[in-house]
């Protein structure tokens, strides 16, 4: 159970404690932040509402420890990497139920999330080793006009301090996805949770303390935003930050300064989907990609632009698989769940409503109680909705009748959003002329969009996000080249050449 047994010591009363020099600590602002479960739209846990001064402490704390972190021989790093992975996936159920709790996260989806975690920390640890223990030697006669008088040496070396701050769909995966990078790469952490997903972020970082990491090398601030956003996003102490969300990003890149900064911000994957498509194929990963979580995945299926030849045909289909998903509360494991908060909720019945006024065709008869939402499919629908275009982050799903390739990739490049896409067609040579012209980070090929497998390159253009995630990606993201060169008195070359050096 959340917050007892080995996560007892996390919990005080009814309020979890916030993270910091390795220990469990209550905020000295007295103050607390509510987690609303999104189901029963009660308060379902308290976390702290740190201060300020607490996030100077905790950067003080993360700057001292990297320094000692660093030295820290890179195999040793990758053992305790291995071994919180290990207390990470033993301690899949608890964590899971916080997720199923305070994120409305269906079980089975949960515990997934959970496991999926543990193996790509571990995975980090072996991709560490081998990245980061290998190195470049250039050698200077290479360049026009020089003699061979420098040698060049170079290596990887960590950053400082990582700012990571994940989003509440994923509080646990991708969050570790920035952790283990930062820390195999011998960066110090300070994670900002998002407060849905706060608690499952404190179990997860309670495996990180029982694996016996040093003080002060990862702590977890916890608080509202309003408070500690801006301060911990602008702090001095922080030498890159890793960010999954939504338009927050775009701000926090604007007053983030001279940092590298790994941004994910959100999509409107668009699926085109051609003549010779497999229907039954693609009605598949309609489903699977547009409302799997109640479609509340930035790589979620945003948009179907589908050939008016087919599209009929499609819409049928589609709407006999939507009728058998199961809609209800996480804890039955149902297919869809309520969306995380009230306010979310308000904002896609605000782009039904416009679809509505404006003429969509709708093939179930929307549907609301409370967070819960039914799933939803729009047909006909134009470019002057607000579907066409913004994100709803719900099971929401419109479809767009399009007469030419030419037609779905420019809809798909109109959008201010370039995270990904994907296309429908059993011809391999379209799929890849389509590919190249969508302007999207990625583009999958009969199958939904997705960002896993965790190792695989994921980034996004335009709005979508700044730099690439996956783990090399990420772990040559958070460290930066070292140079030493040798300067030779005399032009160096090898030995053996039938002549006779003289040392």
């Amino acid at each position: 159970m959340a917050g007892t047994g080995v996560f007892a010591e996390i919990l005080d009363r009814d309020v979890y404690k916030y993270y910091a020099d390795g220990e469990w600590k209550n905020s000295s602002s007295a103050k607390t932040v509510a987690i609303i479960n999104p189901t029963s739209r009660k308060t379902q846990y308290r976390v702290q509402a740190c201060t300020q001064e607490e996030v100077n402490k905790v950067m003080d704390s993360a700057k001292t420890a990297q320094k000692l972190w660093t030295k820290t021989p890179l195999w040793k790093r990758a053992e305790l990497l291995h071994k919180a992975a290990a207390i990470l996936k033993e301690h899949k159920a608890p964590i899971a139920e916080c997720l199923v709790k305070e994120i409305a996260k269906p079980v089975k989806d949960a515990v997934t999330e959970v496991v999926r975690s543990g193996d790509l920390v571990s995975y980090t640890a072996e991709e560490g080793v081998r990245i980061l223990g290998e190195g470049k030697f250039l050698i200077s006669d290479s360049f026009p006009g020089n003699e061979r008088t420098k040698y060049c040496l170079t290596s990887k070396i960590p950053l400082g301090v990582i700012l990571a701050i994940p989003p509440f769909n994923y509080p646990v995966n991708l969050a570790v996805s920035k952790i283990a990078p930062a820390l195999i790469a011998g960066n110090s952490l300070v994670l900002k949770p998002p407060t849905q997903g706060a608690v499952s972020a404190l179990h997860m970082v309670h495996c990180f303390h029982l694996a016996g990491f040093p003080k002060g090398l990862i702590s977890c601030v916890t608080g509202k935003g309003s408070e500690i956003g801006d301060f911990l996003t602008m702090h001095p102490g922080v030498n890159c930050i890793s960010f999954t969300g939504g338009d927050t990003g775009i701000a926090i890149s604007k007053k983030a300064g001279m940092i590298p900064l790994q941004m994910e911000l959100g999509g409107k994957d668009a699926c085109i989907v051609l003549e010779d498509a497999d229907i039954n194929l693609v009605a598949a990963n309609i489903i699977k990609g547009g409302f799997s979580y109640s479609g509340q995945r930035c790589t979620a299926v945003k948009v179907v632009l589908v050939m008016e030849s087919i599209a009929d045909a499609l819409v049928e289909k589609v709407n006999a698989e939507i009728a058998k998903l199961k809609v209800g509360p996480p804890e039955d494991d149902c297919d869809i769940t309520p969306v995380v908060s009230e306010t979310s909720a308000n904002f896609i019945e605000g782009l039904v409503k416009d679809a509505k006024e404006k003429g969509a065709t709708f093939c179930q008869e929307y549907n609301r109680d409370g967070n819960l939402i039914w799933p939803l499919l729009l047909d006909n629908v134009r470019p002057d909705m607000r579907i066409a275009w913004e994100e709803p982050f719900g099971p929401v799903l419109p479809v767009i009748r399009i007469n030419t390739i030419e037609e779905g990739i420019h809809h798909c490049n109109a959008s201010n959003f370039g995270l990904q896409g994907c296309v429908f067609t059993k011809d391999i040579n379209k799929a890849i002329l389509i590919s190249d012209a969508m302007e999207t980070g990625t583009v999958q090929i009969n199958s939904a969009p997705a960002r896993g497998p965790d190792h695989f390159p994921f980034q996004g253009l335009k709005d979508s996000g700044i730099g690439s995630q996956g783990v090399a990606n990420s772990i040559k993201m958070m460290t930066k080249i070292k140079s030493t060169v040798i300067n030779l008195p005399t032009p160096s070359y090898t030995m053996g050449n039938g002549g006779h050096s003289k040392l």
